[in-house]
C-alpha cells in the first residue's frame, strides 16, 4: 500500500503533501481545491509507463486541441493539450511536474525538453504534419523510478504543445516490474461497457456474491444480477444487466432501478476486480442515501481487506464521511488504517485525522470537510 504521496507543479499544486495513508482513505474539502487531480495522480503514479489513463482522463476533461480541419468528422484523433497537466496551465521549455511516494521509493515525473533528434523520440507517422517542422522541437519524457528500475517514454509535442492520445495509448508494453492495478470510478460512475467487463472477470466466482450482498443494501429483494447482450449501438446510459427480485415474474432491466442500484453495482464491481491494487472513486457518496452510506463503506472496507484493496475517495458530504467513522470504530480499523485527508487551497500539507480522530470528530460534531 502506498505510505504518502508527495505532488509538485502538477495540475493545480505547486506542491502538496499527504502522509500516513491506510487502508481507506478519504479526501475531503471546498469545491476545486483538487481532490479529483490527487486521485489522478495516485493514478499517474501506479501506472509504470501505461499512458492510456492519462489519455482517457484528459479527453474526460476537455482537455484537447481543436483547430478548423480537426472539426470535420472524418477527423478521429485526441490532440491532448499538454499544458493542463502542469500547475498555471503552462507549458515552458524545462517545464516538469513530479509525483513521488517516498516511503514507498518510487516516483513518476513528465517534464518538457528540446528534442535534437527527432527520430529518436517520435513515435509519430509521416502523415502527422501538425508534428513536423517545428522550429523548436519541444518533447514530452515520462519518467518512473523505483528502488528495482527505470522506465522512460519520449514522445515530440506539436507546435501547439500536443500529443496525439493514440501514441499515449500504443506506449504501453511489458515493463520489468508490473504496473500497480488501479481502478478509476468517475463521479458518474462506470460505463456500462467498463461494469460488463468487470462482472464476467467474476461471474460464477466467490466475488459474484459481493455484488448481490451489495446491491441487497439498497433494495434487499434482489436476488441475482445478470449481464444481457446489447448491441453496442444501442448502449446508453444504463444498461446491460437485468436483475432478478423475489417476487416479480420476470427479470427488471437496471435502467428501471434507481440511481443507487447503479452507483452501487459500479463500487462493488471495481472493488471485487482490483485484487491487490488500488481503487480511486470521485464522489464516492453520488447516487446514494444518507440511509445507504454505512452499508456501502462496510462493503468496501470488507472488500478492501479481503482483496487486499487501496482505497482513495473523495466527498463532499458530511453523512459520507460521518458514516466512515462506524467502519473506524471496528476493532481492526486503526491497525488497518482509515483516514480523512481535508486539502486546503494555498497550504502545502493536508489536515489530517486518523480513525481514533475521526471517531472524536463524529462523536462531538467537529466539522473535517
Amino acid at each position: 500500500m502506498l505510505k504518502s504521496l508527495k505532488i509538485e507543479n502538477f495540475r493545480g499544486f505547486e506542491t502538496l503533501e499527504l502522509k500516513q495513508f491506510g487502508r481507506i482513505n478519504l479526501l475531503v474539502g471546498e469545491n476545486n481545491c483538487g481532490k479529483t487531480s490527487i486521485l489522478e495522480a495516485i493514478q499517474l503514479l501506479c501506472s509504470r509507463g501505461n499512458l492510456e489513463p492519462l489519455s482517457q482522463l484528459m479527453v474526460g476533461r476537455g482537455e484537447v486541441l481543436i483547430n478548423d480541419e480537426r472539426k470535420s468528422s472524418s477527423y478521429r484523433r485526441d490532440v491532448l493539450d499538454v499544458c493542463h497537466l502542469f500547475c498555471g496551465h503552462n507549458l515552458t521549455l524545462d517545464s516538469k511536474f513530479t509525483i513521488s511516494s517516498g516511503n514507498d521509493r518510487i516516483e513518476c515525473s513528465i517534464d518538457i525538453y528540446e528534442s535534437q533528434e527527432i527520430e529518436q523520440v517520435s513515435l509519430l507517422s509521416n502523415d502527422d504534419d501538425d508534428f513536423q517542422d517545428s522550429s523548436q522541437n519541444l518533447a514530452m519524457s515520462l519518467n518512473w523510478f523505483s528502488s528495482q528500475d527505470i522506465e522512460k517514454i519520449r514522445l515530440l509535442l506539436s507546435p501547439e504543445g500536443g500529443v496525439l492520445s493514440d501514441y499515449l495509448r500504443r506506449s504501453r508494453r511489458e515493463l520489468k516490474t508490473p504496473a500497480i492495478k488501479t481502478q478509476f470510478v468517475t463521479s458518474s460512475s462506470l460505463t456500462s461497457d467498463e461494469m460488463i467487463e468487470l462482472f464476467d472477470q467474476i461471474v460464477l466466482k466467490p466475488e459474484e456474491e459481493i455484488i448481490t450482498t451489495a446491491l441487497q443494501t439498497i433494495d434487499p429483494e434482489i436476488e441475482r444480477i445478470a449481464s444481457v447482450y446489447v448491441p453496442r449501438a444501442r448502449y446508453s446510459g444504463r444498461s446491460g444487466f437485468k436483475i432478478r427480485r423475489s417476487g416479480d415474474s420476470q427479470p427488471v432491466p437496471i435502467g428501471s432501478m434507481g440511481d443507487g442500484i447503479w452507483r452501487m453495482l459500479g463500487l462493488s464491481l471495481a472493488a471485487a476486480c482490483t485484487k491487490d491494487g488500488v481503487l480511486l472513486v470521485d464522489e464516492i457518496d453520488t447516487g446514494l442515501h444518507y440511509s445507504a452510506m454505512s452499508k456501502m463503506w462496510k462493503m468496501i472496507w470488507e472488500t478492501a481487506k479481503q482483496s487486499n484493496v487501496q482505497v482513495f475517495a473523495t466527498t463532499h458530504s458530511r453523512d459520507c464521511w460521518e458514516s466512515l467513522a462506524e467502519i473506524a470504530a471496528m476493532d481492526d480499523a486503526e491497525e488497518e488504517g482509515i483516514t480523512i485527508h481535508r486539502i486546503e487551497k494555498g497550504h502545502d500539507q493536508t489536515a489530517y485525522f486518523d480513525a481514533p480522530m475521526i471517531l472524536v470528530a463524529a462523536e462531538r460534531e467537529i466539522e473535517v470537510r
